[in-house]
C-alpha cells in the first residue's frame, strides 16, 4: 500500500479524518509565511495520534536550532522535514536526534543527489527566489524523472498533487510514497475532508493495481 503524507494540517477533525482513513503521516508546518503556519499554541491543541500510527512530521524552511528545540519542548514531533542546505539538514540531525527528511527541488535527473546523512527525501517541483515559500505552491515537476530511480533513502513525491492526478503521478514516477497539501484544500490553509477522502482513496487503488 502507498503511504501518505497530507501536509498542513491546522484542525482537529482533520487530523481524526487521518487517523480513519489510515494515513501515514500528519504534517505540521512552522514557517510563518505560510498560509498552513501553526503556532506552538496552535499544535498544542491538535490530537497526537502518534501511538496509534499518525506520526507528526513538523516543517520548518532554514530553521535556527534554538527555534527547532523551541517547539520540541511543547510540542511532540517524530520527524523533521527540513527546508535548508544538506549541511545544515546534518547538523541539525546531529543535534536533534530526530529523523529528517531533506526536500529536494527538482528540474533534472541531476537534481537527484541523495544527501549522505539524513534519513529520507521529500522530492518536489524546483523552488524560485520568486516563491514566497516553498512547497505547497501546487505546482508540479516531469513526474517521470524518478522513474527507476533508487536511492538507498526512502523518499516521497510532493508537487502539485490532487485526486485527479494522484494515480498518474504515482505510475509516472514509481513512487511508493506521496505527499500532499494544497491540493486537498477548498482554500489556502483550509483542508477539505471530501478531497482527502478521494486523495487516498485514488492512491491506494493505483498502488494496489500495479
Amino acid at each position: 500500500m502507498v503511504s501518505i503524507k497530507i501536509c498542513g494540517v491546522r484542525e482537529t477533525a482533520t487530523c481524526d479524518l487521518l487517523l480513519k482513513l489510515r494515513v501515514n503521516w500528519v504534517g505540521l508546518v512552522f514557517y510563518p509565511a505560510s498560509p498552513r503556519f501553526l503556532s506552538v499554541t496552535q499544535a498544542r491543541q491538535l490530537p497526537d495520534y502518534g501511538k496509534e500510527g499518525l506520526l507528526r512530521v513538523g516543517l520548518f524552511v532554514r530553521p535556527k536550532l534554538d527555534d527547532i528545540r523551541r517547539i520540541l519542548d511543547k510540542v511532540r514531533l517524530d520527524i523533521l522535514q527540513l527546508y535548508c542546505s544538506d549541511k545544515q539538514a546534518e547538523t541539525i540531525r546531529e543535534e536533534i536526534g530526530l529523523p529528517v527528511w531533506l526536500a529536494r527541488g527538482v528540474k533534472t535527473r541531476d537534481d537527484l543527489l541523495e544527501p549522505s546523512q539524513v534519513d529520507g527525501m521529500v522530492i518536489e517541483a524546483p523552488f524560485y527566489e520568486s516563491d514566497t515559500r516553498p512547497g505547497g505552491n501546487g505546482r508540479k515537476f516531469d513526474w517521470s524523472l524518478t522513474k527507476n530511480w533508487n536511492p538507498a533513502k526512502p523518499w516521497l513525491l510532493a508537487g502539485g498533487l490532487t485526486p485527479d492526478n494522484v494515480q498518474e503521478a504515482i505510475q509516472q514516477s514509481g513512487t511508493e510514497a506521496i505527499d500532499v497539501s494544497s491540493g486537498v484544500e477548498s482554500e489556502p490553509g483550509k483542508k477539505d475532508p471530501i478531497l482527502i477522502q478521494q486523495f487516498v482513496k485514488n492512491a491506494r487503488q493505483e498502488y494496489n493495481c500495479e
